[in-house]
């Protein structure tokens, strides 16, 4: 069974940092696209990251570009989040997910609704 685990969320200042990672058990074989959403009350999930597992091209939200760095350990099975420079608009419930995927291209498109892994999310609050 597929699961998805992330940790190392937590409340930081303005211009701090955090690493999420997620461990990503029992997904195998290097053509998966993973990645990571974030979600406040009262708003929709949105996409800040993607990495495609075979190439390790990535995709990132406008608004985390050259902040946000989205890497993986292939051998420990775990997707990293690194967040520098956070800033309150950041703070957010943070998920990774995960589908299989042919190409980077397939991967950039995939829409929310076809990630069917899904961890259980870790809060980020980031204070001005």
């Amino acid at each position: 069974q597929v699961q998805l685990v992330e940790s190392g969320g937590g409340s930081v200042q303005a211009g701090g940092s955090l690493r999420l990672s997620c461990t990503t058990s029992r997904i195998s074989g290097p053509y998966v696209c993973f990645g990571w959403f974030r979600q406040t009350p009262g708003k929709d999930r949105e996409g800040v990251a993607r990495l495609f597992s075979a190439t390790g091209s990535t995709l990132y939200a406008d608004s985390v570009k050259g902040r946000f760095t989205i890497s993986q350990d292939v051998d420990k099975e775990i997707l990293y989040l690194e967040m520098n420079n956070l800033k309150p608009e950041d703070s957010a419930m943070y998920y990774c997910a995960a589908v299989a995927s042919s190409s980077f291209s397939t991967c950039q498109e995939e829409a929310l609704s076809g990630f069917p892994y899904w961890g259980q999310g870790t809060q980020v609050t980031v204070s001005s």
